[in-house]
């Protein structure tokens, strides 16, 4: 039996670049895409709905993490098997979509990340801010220390998740903000899932979304606070929400 393929697309002010985005998945590589509008200011909506993007609108801005917590309960109501994210501001190349699922489908891996790290060079000349690439570094090696991981990139925000994944890890009780993502991977090491990357060309411009620098601080900071978490759980020191295993409905 075919499994269902979903995308979910957290977006906020996506109306310049979300219909490239669309237009990039390959057809017939995913059965139903699912957009959640977290209050944009700009013609999202209307764009979104125009493509016959099932479209999901947050009354208020309720924060990146918020969103995608929207995301991939609609997605597991809608059916999903397999869902991936990709962000509509074109950063990523949605062309891969395929590729990404069929390690998935092929039961290699429980989570795809698509990692921007690749090589220096390659990741500093597709534009990505050289503060932000150091952070990234730092905070990579640190992960993978913690975790006992060998992960790339960390804090790509191009994923995709099995619905097993999905139903265990307790995603509603992660931060409605940027360190949602972190949360979500930290979980997925603390049950077992097998974390897999593959290489993702990516695009720096002004309307593709990224946190600036004091924001990059702080979710640096948080990240820090996640491992910590995890490293205490682990330890029997303090037990957390965080990882207490529940079903996502």
């Amino acid at each position: 039996m075919k499994k269902k393929v979903i995308v979910v697309m957290p977006a906020y002010n996506a109306a310049e670049t979300i219909e490239k985005t669309y237009r990039d998945i390959p057809r017939g590589s995913v059965d139903d895409i699912i957009l959640v509008d977290d209050n944009s200011t700009d013609d999202t909506v209307r764009i979104s709905e125009s493509l016959g993007i099932h479209t999901i609108v947050h009354k208020e801005n309720r924060g990146y993490g918020s969103n995608q917590k929207t995301c991939y309960a609609e997605a597991m109501k809608r059916g999903a098997d397999f869902v991936i994210m990709i962000h509509p501001d074109y950063q990523y190349d949605s062309r891969l979509v395929p590729y990404i699922i069929g390690f998935l489908e092929q039961g290699i891996c429980d989570i795809v990340l698509g990692s921007r790290i690749r090589t220096r060079n390659e990741t500093i000349k597709c534009g990505m801010p050289l503060y932000k690439y150091i952070f990234n570094r730092i905070l990579t090696i640190t992960e993978n220390m913690v975790l006992g991981q060998n992960v790339s990139d960390f804090h790509t925000g191009y994923r995709a998740y099995t619905r097993e994944v999905l139903e265990t890890i307790p995603f509603m009780q992660n931060s409605d903000n940027f360190v949602f993502d972190t949360e979500v991977l930290v979980q997925s090491v603390y049950f077992g899932f097998r974390i897999g990357c593959v290489p993702v060309p990516v695009r720096y411009f002004s309307e593709a979304s990224s946190i600036d620098f004091k924001n990059s601080l702080v979710y640096g900071i948080k990240t820090l606070g996640a491992l910590l978490k995890y490293v205490n759980q682990k330890a029997g020191i303090k037990r957390y929400p965080l990882f207490d295993k529940a079903e996502n409905e």
